[in-house]
C-alpha cells in the first residue's frame, strides 16, 4: 500500500469529500460503456436432475420461459439491445429494464407484472489500493424462473451456489425458483461482512499506527478509510429497505416456508448496519485520538522549551547584569568575578532542575 496515495487526500478538500456519493444524480442517464458480448449461463433443474448450458444469443432463453422445471438464466454484461429483448419477452417492465441498465442506483426492490425485482450491489476490496469497489446486480424473480444481471463476467459470488444446483439433494435442488431467488441474494449480503471484516483488520492497524507513530499519513489514512466506509454504508443501509419489502410482499411468488430465510437475510444486513456504524463510530474515535497525540506531542515540545528558557534564564540575567555599561560595577575588577559569575549560570539551573524534578513537572 503506498504512502503517496494516502498523502494526494489531504492537500485537495474535495477530495476529502466522497464523490462516490455526491455525483449520483438519478435523473442523468449514466453512460454506460456496453461490453463486446453477453455471456449466458443457464441452468435447468429440479430434485432428480440439472442441465447446465452456455447459450450463444438472447434469443435461446426464450425456450425456457415454460419451463416446468426451476430456471436461472444469468446474464454477464449488460447490452441494451439484449436487455430489451429478454425483457419484453419474459414481461418484464420497461422501468425495470431502464433500472438494470441504470448505475450507481440505491438498492431497491419492486413489484411488476407479476414478477420481483430486486437491485443490490455486490461489493468487493480491492487489495492493491484498500478501496471498495461495486457491481450493480439485478435479480427477476418469476414463476419457476430467475433472471440475474451482472455487469463483470470475471468476478462473482455465486460459484457456491453453482456448486450446491449441481449436487443431487441439495436444498436448492429441492426447493422451488424463490429459493433461489433467496440464495442469490444472500450471497450478496454474506460478501457484506468479508468486506467489512477486511476492512475492521485495517482499522485496527490504524489504530496501532495511531497510538505508536502518529504522523501526517496516518490522518490522511483515516479519511481515506472513512470515504471507504461512507461508501460501503451507502450500498449496505437500503438492502434492508429491500428486505423488508419483500417480507410485506403478499406475492405468490414466494412461499410461507421461504419467508423465514428472507428474515434471516433481514436479520444479518441489520447487524451488517450495526457494524458499519461502529465502523463509523470507531474511526470518529481514531480522528480524536489522533488530534490527542498530536496535541500532546505538541504540549511535549511546549514544556521542554519552557523548561529550557527557565533553564537559561538565570544566564540570561548574569549576562545582562555584568554586560550593563557602568562605571562601578560590582566584582568588576575582581579577579575571580568571570569564574564566579559563570558558575551561578551553572549552579543556578541545577538547582532549578532540582525543584523541578521534585515537584514532578518533569
Amino acid at each position: 500500500m503506498k504512502t503517496d496515495g494516502y498523502l494526494s487526500f489531504i492537500k485537495p478538500l474535495e477530495r476529502l469529500i466522497t464523490k462516490k456519493v455526491l455525483q449520483v444524480n438519478p435523473t442523468i442517464a449514466p453512460l454506460r460503456q456496453e461490453p463486446e458480448k453477453t455471456i449466458i449461463f443457464v441452468y435447468e433443474y429440479e430434485r432428480g436432475e440439472v442441465d447446465c448450458r452456455q447459450l450463444n444469443s438472447i434469443e435461446e432463453t426464450f425456450t425456457y420461459l415454460n419451463s416446468s422445471k426451476n430456471v436461472w438464466i444469468n446474464l454477464d454484461g449488460l447490452k441494451k439491445a439484449d436487455i430489451d429483448r429478454i425483457c419484453d419477452h419474459f414481461g418484464i417492465h420497461p422501468l425495470i429494464a431502464e433500472d438494470i441498465l441504470s448505475s450507481g442506483q440505491r438498492p431497491k426492490m419492486d413489484e411488476l407484472n407479476h414478477l420481483i425485482y430486486c437491485l443490490l450491489n455486490m461489493l468487493y476490496l480491492n487489495q492493491n489500493n484498500i478501496s471498495v469497489e461495486s457491481e450493480q446486480i439485478s435479480i427477476v424473480l418469476g414463476k419457476n424462473f430467475v433472471i440475474s444481471f451482472q455487469e463483470d463476467a470475471t468476478r462473482d459470488v455465486f460459484d457456491l451456489l453453482r456448486q450446491k444446483i449441481k449436487v443431487k439433494g441439495s436444498k436448492v435442488r429441492e426447493a422451488k425458483s424463490d429459493y433461489l431467488f433467496y440464495s442469490l441474494i444472500d450471497l450478496i449480503v454474506d460478501k457484506y461482512f468479508v468486506v467489512m471484516e477486511k476492512l475492521g483488520e485495517k482499522i485496527e492497524g490504524l489504530e496501532e499506527d495511531i497510538i505508536h507513530r502518529a504522523d501526517t499519513r496516518t490522518l490522511a489514512k483515516i479519511n481515506y478509510l472513512r470515504k471507504e466506509l461512507i461508501f460501503l454504508k451507502r450500498n449496505i443501509s437500503p438492502v434492508r429497505e429491500m428486505i423488508n419489502g419483500i417480507l410485506r410482499s403478499e406475492t405468490d411468488l414466494i412461499e410461507e416456508k421461504t419467508e423465514r430465510y428472507f428474515k434471516d437475510i433481514y436479520d444479518h444486513i441489520v447487524q451488517a448496519n450495526e457494524l458499519a456504524e461502529n465502523y463509523r463510530d470507531m474511526m470518529i474515535n481514531l480522528q480524536d485520538l489522533y488530534l490527542s497525540n498530536v496535541n500532546l506531542k505538541m504540549n511535549e515540545v511546549m514544556k521542554v522549551m519552557a523548561v529550557v528558557t527557565c533553564l537559561l534564564a538565570p544566564a540570561t540575567v548574569i549576562g545582562g547584569i555584568f554586560g550593563m555599561n557602568f562605571v562601578k560595577i560590582p566584582w568588576l575588577h575582581n579577579p575571580y568575578g568571570f569564574f564566579i559569575a559563570v558558575g551561578l549560570m551553572l549552579i543556578i539551573p541545577i538547582w532549578m532542575i532540582w525543584i523541578f524534578k521534585k515537584r514532578g513537572w518533569f
